[in-house]
C-alpha cells in the first residue's frame, strides 16, 4: 500500500496551489451557473443528545436536471457538484431559528442547542435562494450506555478502495446499484440494534462528502439500520497537500467519547486499512468505552487488490482487556459477539 507523505509543504508553495484552486473553483462556479446550476442544500442525518444537536449538511450548486435523486447515477456525476463556500444557512429546530455558515467546502457542520426528547427529530435548514431541506437528527438518550461506529468500504460494502485505479472505477465510474454489501454485516448490525435498543449506529468513513448521498441510497437498499454517516472532504488544505484519513477517525472517535463519556461502542472495521490500529489505540486511551472491536478480515484477493493486509496480532498486543474478534463475514462476528454478550 502507497503510504502519502504528511510532512508539511513549503507555505509559499502551498499558498500558490490553494491559490490556483480557488480560481478553479470560481471558473466552476461561473460555468455551473451559466449551464443553469441551482445553490441546493442537501441535508444529511445529524445526531444529538438532550440539550445539543449536531446539524450536518452541505450547500452546493446541482443541476435542475440533476437526477442523483433518482438513485441510479454513476459516481462521478456526485463530483460535477460545485461548493457555495460560506453561505449563510438558517437551522430551524422546533420554533427557534439559528443562523450559522457553511465553511469554504460548503459543509455545515455545527453544534446547536435545542431541548429535543430522545428519538428521532427532523429539523430544517434553509439558505438564500434554496428549497428549504430537512434533516433528520437522532437525539440519543443521556441513559444511553452502547453505541457503535463502523467502518464502511471493505466493512459494510466490498471496494477495495486503497487500490488507486479500482479506487477511482468505484468511486467514479461504477453504478452505486453495482455495488455488493459485505455478506452478512447488515444482518450482524441489525442484530447489535435490536439487541440494545435505541443504541446509536455511525458510520465513520474517509470518503468523501459528495457521495453521502448514494452511500445513503445504499445501506438502506441493503438493510443497514438506520445511521449517522461522518464523513469527510478530499483536497489539500492550508497545512497539507492530502487529508489524513487517520486522523479524521481519530478525531472523530475522541469527539464521540468527549460527546458521551457514559456510552461504551462496539468499533466495527476491517483489516485492510487502518482499522485495526485505529480502534486499538482508541481502546487503551478508552478502555470504560469500548465494549469490543470487531475486525472483518479481508479474503486473500481482496487484500492483494487492497494492497496488503494490517498486521492485526501488532493491535491486538496493546488493546488491554477489551474484547476483540475477527471474522472473514458478518456471520462470524455474529457469533464470537454472541459468546461474548454483545449480542
Amino acid at each position: 500500500m502507497v503510504t502519502l507523505s504528511r510532512k508539511p509543504p513549503a507555505p509559499a508553495l502551498l499558498a500558490s496551489v490553494m491559490r490556483v484552486a480557488d480560481v478553479l473553483h470560481s471558473v466552476r462556479t461561473r460555468l455551473a451557473a451559466l449551464t443553469g446550476a441551482v445553490p441546493t442544500i442537501v441535508a444529511f442525518p445529524g445526531y444529538g443528545s438532550t440539550g445539543w444537536v449536531r446539524v450536518l449538511a452541505r450547500v452546493v450548486l446541482t443541476s435542475t436536471s440533476d437526477n442523483d435523486t433518482k438513485g441510479t447515477v454513476r459516481g462521478w456525476q456526485a463530483f460535477t457538484t460545485v461548493p457555495v463556500r460560506h453561505s449563510r444557512v438558517e437551522v430551524q429546530i422546533g420554533d427557534v431559528i439559528h443562523q450559522v455558515r457553511a465553511d469554504g467546502g460548503g459543509l455545515v457542520d455545527v453544534v446547536l442547542d435545542s431541548d429535543l426528547a430522545p428519538g428521532w427529530h427532523t429539523v430544517v435548514l434553509r439558505s438564500p435562494d434554496t428549497a428549504p431541506a430537512e434533516a433528520r437528527i437522532q437525539v440519543i438518550d443521556p441513559d444511553a450506555t452502547f453505541g457503535i461506529v463502523s467502518d464502511i468500504d471493505d466493512t459494510v460494502m466490498v471496494t477495495a478502495l486503497p487500490r488507486p485505479l479500482l479506487a477511482l472505477w468505484n468511486t467514479l465510474v461504477l453504478s452505486e446499484r453495482a455495488r455488493t454489501p459485505t455478506p452478512g454485516m447488515a444482518v450482524l448490525l441489525d442484530r447489535v440494534v435490536a439487541r440494545h435498543p435505541g443504541a446509536p449506529i455511525l458510520y465513520l468513513s474517509t470518503g468523501a462528502w459528495n457521495v453521502a448521498p448514494a452511500l445513503t441510497r445504499f445501506l438502506a437498499r441493503n438493510l443497514y439500520p438506520d445511521g449517522v454517516l461522518l464523513l469527510t472532504d478530499w483536497g489539500p488544505t492550508r497545512q497539507h497537500w492530502f487529508r489524513s484519513g487517520p486522523d479524521h477517525k481519530h478525531k472523530n472517535l475522541a469527539r464521540l467519547a468527549q460527546e458521551f463519556p457514559g456510552m461504551r461502542w462496539l468499533l466495527v472495521g476491517d483489516d485492510g486499512q487502518h482499522d485495526p490500529d485505529i480502534y486499538a489505540e482508541f481502546a487503551r486511551t478508552h478502555a470504560a468505552q469500548t465494549a469490543a472491536i470487531a475486525i472483518r478480515q479481508l479474503s486473500a484477493g481482496e487484500a492483494i487488490l487492497a494492497g496488503g493486509r494490517t498486521f492485526e496480532d501488532s493491535a491486538k498486543s496493546g488493546h488491554g482487556a477489551v474484547t476483540w474478534v475477527s471474522a472473514p463475514d458478518g456471520a462470524g462476528l455474529a457469533q464470537q459477539l454472541k459468546v461474548h454478550g454483545i449480542l
